[in-house]
């Protein structure tokens, strides 16, 4: 049975050292790749602003799949990528959990001042809830 890791990507360049971490591993020892993004509905969530933002996020993270897709090819990277909404640390370790995943790799902090504190806030509760191995990539 391959490893599977599963990448916690939300554009920053931690996330993409992130990606590029669990892409050395993925070919090290031939395990297959997820990649997950978040897109964290507004509070409270109105219908509107909602469908808005999701269809931005979904926009903004594809094309940011695009460019690991070919990376993944030109290695020979089995890998997939998904996006789902809600809390971010709460739906790393839920889908780390329903897909059985044996890794999550995930950057220490995201873009943003706020992003900054938030994924710093997200990559410690992935650490307290997950299942598995996590690992933190600086």
């Amino acid at each position: 049975m391959k490893t599977k890791i599963l990448i916690a990507f939300d554009g920053s360049e931690q996330a993409q050292k992130a990606f590029s971490f669990a892409l050395d591993m993925s070919v090290k020892y031939s395990a297959v790749l997820t990649v997950l993004s978040i897109a964290r509905p507004p509070e409270p969530p109105v219908n509107v602003e909602l469908q808005a933002i999701l269809d931005s996020a979904t926009s903004y993270y594809e094309a940011g799949f695009a460019e690991m897709k070919d990376i993944c090819s030109r290695t020979g990277v089995e890998c997939s990528f998904e996006i789902r909404v809600g809390h971010p640390a709460e739906q790393i370790v839920h889908f780390a959990d329903e897909q059985k995943m044996d890794i999550i790799v995930l950057g220490h902090r995201g873009k943003s001042l706020f992003q900054r504190w938030l994924l710093g806030s997200v990559a410690k509760r992935v650490l307290s809830y997950a299942h598995c191995t996590v690992i933190v990539v600086r």
